[in-house]
């Protein structure tokens, strides 16, 4: 079953251009220089499912057709991935929205978020009912095949999400070889790919996302989560071998399910 990818932002935590910063990257033209921070769109026959809903998510949802979202996946509780949660409140009017996470994403969200799920809720809070996800379970969203995995950020165990044969990781460092063992078979990757040089303890760099790709044998690689350190779009692609691209923000791709 074929299904559509939109990459609604692909960029690292502080989004690109960096406030502040005048490299040539942050001061290009070129809209694909321009990256959100990460979140993406999966829409099948039947479903529309999002993956992350950061800060940028109002911005970006702007630029899309306005209708229901079936279901929402989130691989962690840091803030450029779960901080534009309450602007799903527009979404509200198509009824509940499922929003699926792993055991401590949930238990934080009641923290960071509390007046979503108190009983007695004020007019016009998103209305989200949130599911704890078992690892290694498949679910159903609309059509969509959805299953958990973990992927290690740095030391915080988060989620990657297999769907058919597409994979979207983000913001993984390590990944065991039980879970490496889930990604078997997947046709189309998105990986996280901070920049080409400098170590960095959390993120993986270009090289480690090129042979992570190429251990799994993922056909057609996409890498998002991605620093002005990368370069101009242009170039930065132009270094990366035949399969593997950067994503940038808007960007469309067909993908099996």
């Amino acid at each position: 079953m074929n299904a559509k990818l939109t990459f609604l932002g692909t960029g690292t935590s502080n989004g690109v251009p960096v406030i502040g910063c005048s490299c040539p990257v942050c001061m290009s033209s070129d809209p694909r220089d321009k990256r959100t921070r990460c979140s993406a769109m999966l829409e099948s026959a039947d479903a529309r499912l999002l993956i992350d809903c950061g800060p940028d998510f109002r911005e970006q949802m702007l630029r899309v057709p306005f209708r229901k979202i079936d279901g929402v996946l989130l691989t962690h509780i840091h803030y450029d991935h779960v901080g534009g949660l309450d602007d799903l409140r527009p979404f509200g009017k198509f009824g509940d929205i499922d929003v699926f996470a792993n055991e401590n994403t949930a238990e934080a969200l009641h923290q960071t978020m509390p007046y979503v799920f108190v009983e007695e809720k004020y007019p016009g809070v998103p209305k989200i009912d949130l599911h704890v996800a078992d690892p290694y379970e498949t679910f159903l969203v609309g059509d969509i095949p959805v299953t958990p995995f973990y992927v290690m950020h740095r030391f915080l165990p988060i989620y990657g999400y297999r769907m058919g044969r597409f994979a979207y990781i983000t913001d993984m460092k390590t990944i065991s070889d039980k879970d490496r063992l889930c990604l078997k078979g997947v046709d189309t990757l998105v990986v996280n790919a901070l920049r080409f040089d400098d170590d960095h303890l959390a993120h993986m760099l270009v090289e480690e996302a090129v042979e992570f790709s190429e251990s799994i044998g993922a056909r057609r690689t996409y890498f998002v989560h991605v620093a002005h350190e990368i370069g101009l779009h242009e170039e930065a692609c132009s270094r990366l071998p035949d399969g593997f691209s950067f994503a940038y923000d808007g960007m469309q791709v067909d993908v099996e399910i």
